[in-house]
């Protein structure tokens, strides 16, 4: 077990783990943390707790120290200026007739990197748009191309089930989801009933898949011919959690069978 703290760095957003280093933070207290990007404001959110560190996606990052006073007018500014760099960064993209949706600016809390996020179907030269970037603001310029996943991560909201989207709220990395996953669960192909905010495939059907594969193992599919205590027939529907599956006779009776009454 290894202590943590959870600090998120917007409103609502994704909470991501750090180490306290001993230091003792109650929940609603900004911070400086360590993150690959350099340093970073957030807020903590999850005050300090233990976590198997075996349930940890990532290396362990520190927080460096509780904010001051400040240090919160210093990362104000740096929301405030990152505001006017994203307008910016928007009007010099129409002014290049680039194919880019600018999503996001964020600077770090040293101004060590400002960050740019945009959408794109394709992919950008953006390297002249980068090089006068960072002519104007005098720091590194990062500008990252994200999938429409990212954006719902980014801008967040509720799904279907009534909870917060994963993406947003404990998600670290995108899984690959494919139609399959929908089919082993035997879910209408509804896209309305199997795609998320982003138009994509649910995280979620990701989530039990291996149960679900697991559990069918042992059972026919659709429109295999079987036998039965009542006779043969063809396997019409499987119901993979119950463990049991409706078979068609030849004169037309259906019944159901368990996975163990079988022949």
């Amino acid at each position: 077990m290894i202590e943590v703290v959870g600090v998120s760095f917007k409103k609502n957003s994704k909470i991501y783990y750090f180490s306290p280093k001993g230091l003792k933070i109650k929940k609603g207290i900004n911070v400086i943390v360590e993150t690959e990007r350099g340093l970073q404001f957030g807020c903590v959110e999850l005050p300090n707790f233990e976590i198997d560190e075996n349930k940890l996606s990532t290396s362990l990052s520190c927080v460096i120290r509780i904010a001051s006073k400040k240090d919160y007018e210093k990362h104000l500014k740096n929301v405030e200026d990152a505001k006017k760099a994203l307008k910016k960064c928007k009007e010099m993209v129409e002014e290049y007739h680039l194919n880019m949706f600018i999503m996001d600016a964020n600077y770090t809390f040293d101004r060590s990197q400002l960050l740019f996020t945009f959408l794109s179907d394709t992919r950008i030269d953006f390297r002249k748009l980068a090089k006068d970037l960072a002519n104007i603001y005098k720091t590194r310029i990062e500008l990252r191309q994200v999938g429409v996943r990212d954006k719902a991560r980014e801008v967040g909201g509720y799904g279907s089930c009534g909870r917060k989207l994963c993406c947003s709220n404990f998600l670290c990395d995108f899984d690959s989801v494919s139609i399959n996953m929908a089919k082993n669960q035997n879910i209408a192909l509804n896209p309305t009933k199997i795609n998320g905010v982003c138009g994509r495939l649910l995280c979620c059907l990701k989530y039990e898949d291996e149960c679900y594969r697991e559990c069918a193992k042992n059972l026919p599919k659709v429109g295999k011919f079987v036998k039965t205590d009542e006779g043969d027939g063809k396997v019409i529907s499987v119901d993979i959690l119950k463990q049991k599956y409706k078979v068609e006779l030849k004169d037309g009776v259906v019944v159901e069978v368990g996975l163990n009454e079988s022949n």
